[in-house]
């Protein structure tokens, strides 16, 4: 069994996707139509712009989406397609690139939603006053239990179960560096403070999720063509009103990614194929599920080796 997964923020790199894009049509298309439903030309940014700029939430959640989906576009030009999958799934705002692999989500309504929740997320806290820290060589349940003990009255939550050893915590600044000095009191081996502009995954995005609630209530959903793994529940999910519920609640819930891998292992995958920009979920695949085979698909060097 096989899984088509999707990364989320933090694979961005200027000049992603064009070596796609100039080797299919198919996959040029992808950045064609993205450029249109924005009304701007993200492809100029992602090709030729800073990586400050492209970094930006609002900018990066669209763009990480069409190098996507301009890979799984250059997969399909050479004969596979989402039924060669028996599940996706995507890392945070992955989850859209993976609706929208699957069907679930038209392109145009997928670049549309990331470029509001990008913007909503943004605005969902003042810069300077939320925080995201990595914490490394700790489970879970010992980050999640911590960083509630010292939270006092701010927020501070672990946002993303990555693996069996990286667990991200979210919150206030102030709390999240006291649960990054707690949690490596507590043996982690290191407490990395992370570039980010928002407290991503934590109950002080709630303005982000009533904005996204309203734009999702206006979107058409359909039944994905193989089931979703979804972010906060780390099961298969099919029913587009359950779909829409749950894209509501993963911009303030937890991204259960280890979970969600160990459920597809369990299932019986044995194959994740990483589609898009960069490898960090491959990574993150092969500590979860140590016996898993982990491609890339990325370049079009990649999709010549699959074919190979």
């Amino acid at each position: 069994m096989r899984a088509f997964v999707f990364p989320g923020q933090g694979a961005q790199t200027v000049g992603m996707g064009r070596e796609l894009a100039e080797t299919y049509p198919a996959a040029r298309d992808v950045f064609d139509e993205v450029d249109e439903a924005l009304g701007e030309s993200l492809s100029a940014l992602i090709w030729d712009g800073d990586i400050e700029t492209l970094t930006l939430t609002q900018n990066a959640q669209p763009a990480l989406m069409a190098t996507s989906m301009a890979a799984f576009r250059a997969l399909e030009a050479e004969g596979f397609n989402i039924l060669d999958a028996n599940f996706v799934a995507g890392h945070s705002l992955g989850e859209y690139s993976a609706l929208c692999a699957a069907g679930a989500l038209t392109l145009a309504d997928t670049a549309q939603l990331l470029r509001l929740r990008g913007q909503a997320m943004q605005e969902a806290v003042p810069v300077g006053q939320g925080a995201m820290a990595a914490i490394l060589g700790l489970d879970f349940e010992t980050v999640d239990r911590i960083a509630r003990e010292v939270a006092g009255d701010e927020v501070v939550q672990a946002a993303n179960d990555n693996d069996p050893g990286q667990v991200v915590i979210s919150g206030h600044k102030e709390a999240v560096e006291r649960a990054a000095a707690a949690l490596k009191e507590a043996g982690a081996k290191r407490a990395l403070m992370l570039p980010v502009s928002a407290p991503f995954h934590s109950v002080l995005m709630q303005p982000a999720a009533a904005v996204m609630a309203e734009a999702l209530a206006g979107v058409d959903i359909q039944p994905p063509a193989v089931p979703l793994i979804a972010n906060v529940r780390a099961e298969a999910v099919i029913e587009p009103g359950a779909i829409r519920r749950l894209l509501v609640e993963q911009v303030t819930g937890t991204v259960r990614w280890r979970e969600s891998i160990a459920n597809m292992a369990g299932a019986g995958v044995v194959e994740f194929w990483e589609i898009g920009a960069g490898k960090a979920l491959s990574g993150m695949i092969k500590r979860i599920a140590r016996d898993a085979v982990v491609r890339n698909v990325g370049v079009p060097v990649d999709i010549a080796a699959l074919k190979g």
